[in-house]
């Protein structure tokens, strides 16, 4: 959701990138998770959950490493002004986000944790590759334990525990409640999202025109997400995870096993260590941050791999995936339109008609040679701050050019 170059310099594999992760995210928005009458996951949940979103924010990191420097990350004076220019990027993701909260629609909205992730992610822009690959690696590792042994604490510290949907202007005058939501209770906790942002920091270290690069990227983003995989069904299998999960109390009642596949948010995972050697989706362990992960680093190695030698080989990706903040935007307002319709839309319908509309348009944008409304606003005010740009600088020059 963030312009990563100029038009002229831009990767087009990156957008290409955050246009699979906006479709897919789209998709699990519109079609069911279960097939009806079943517990079964569909091909979509299969496919799509918990992998569109984690792309999402792997490429936000790409685009925040390339921002500061790419492979040479900037220092001093330079590194700050870059610093400011993000976050008043955040800013605007932040407000976007609080104005899509108060639409009424059963989409867990990501814009307002987006824009918390860039402000978090601040510190590690000076870092260099080395520093950086650390720190992702013992954030991955270390923040779903951390998780694991703070929500506890939370649940008997905060009440309530979270906003109870998506955040709003209002629930600013409960800070406690947010933070906490914002931070580990929510849909999107950032205490182990950052984990893909510095994940996404290192693979914009890189330099990522390399055809060598590019072909590691899809290898150890492969070997990941299948390795995950399988220390996954050991753990729940032969070792005896599942079996011990069967035998808490917070899984009584519940198709845990067909629950896996898919989710397990409203069940509690507090009385059980086990509950760490899951995999699910948004369960955010380090098997599941690691397997997304894993899969978004094969996505974009892909999609850059493909682009390689003509940058608009997958334009009707690309071209959306580089307005995904407006098109996200719109397509929230949209499906709180939709939901309300009846007889209720045929998911086909509303999913085709969405992506066709919002493929066109990033075509024309394209053609253009222009962003959509939101980016421009966002890279406009970043600018603006990161040349330290006051209202009366900006008036001045502009009597000044005219």
């Amino acid at each position: 959701m963030m312009s990563t170059q100029s038009a002229s310099r831009r990767l087009s594999g990156i957008d290409a990138a955050r246009g699979i992760a906006l479709f897919g995210m789209m998709s699990t928005h519109v079609f069911p998770l279960y097939v009806p009458g079943t517990a079964s996951a569909t091909w979509i949940a299969l496919l799509f959950t918990g992998r569109a979103s984690a792309l999402f924010a792997v490429v936000a990191g790409i685009g925040l490493a390339l921002l500061t420097g790419g492979s040479s990350p900037r220092t001093g004076r330079s590194l700050s002004m870059d610093r400011r220019g993000i976050a008043v990027r955040a800013a605007i993701i932040l407000l976007v986000g609080l104005v899509l909260g108060g639409v009424e629609t059963n989409i867990a909205v990501i814009l307002f944790h987006y824009g918390i992730l860039f402000l978090l992610a601040l510190p590690f822009t000076g870092l260099r590759l080395p520093a950086l690959a650390a720190w992702a690696l013992g954030w991955t590792v270390l923040s779903p334990v951390a998780a694991f042994l703070v929500r506890p604490w939370i649940e008997t510290a905060v009440l309530p525990t979270d906003v109870g949907g998506n955040p709003m202007f209002e629930h600013l005058l409960v800070p406690s409640t947010l933070l906490a939501d914002i931070l580990v209770t929510g849909y999107y906790p950032a205490l182990q999202w950052l984990s893909y942002v510095l994940i996404g920091m290192v693979i914009g270290r890189l330099r990522l025109a390399g055809l060598g690069v590019q072909c590691a990227l899809v290898a150890v983003g492969l070997a990941a997400a299948v390795g995950t995989k399988l220390i996954g069904s050991y753990l729940l299998g032969p070792a005896g995870g599942l079996a011990a999960l069967l035998r808490t109390p917070e899984a009584a009642g519940y198709p845990l096993e067909a629950m896996l596949d898919v989710s397990v948010r409203q069940i509690g995972q507090g009385t059980s260590w086990w509950w760490l050697a899951i995999g699910t989706p948004h369960s955010g362990t380090v098997l599941d941050l690691a397997h997304t992960a894993g899969s978004a680093a094969a996505v974009v190695g892909v999609c850059l791999l493909l682009t390689r030698r003509s940058p608009r080989a997958l334009l009707p990706l690309s071209a959306p995936g580089s307005m995904t903040l407006t098109l996200y935007a719109l397509h929230i307002s949209i499906m709180s339109w939709a939901d309300q319709l009846l007889p209720v839309p045929e998911p086909s319908a509303v999913f085709w008609f969405q992506a066709l509309a919002f493929v066109a348009l990033g075509i024309v944008f394209h053609r253009l040679n222009t962003r959509g409304p939101l980016e421009l606003l966002t890279s406009g005010a970043s600018r603006a701050a990161r040349s330290g740009l006051t209202p009366e600088a900006g008036r001045g020059a502009g009597r000044t050019g005219s």
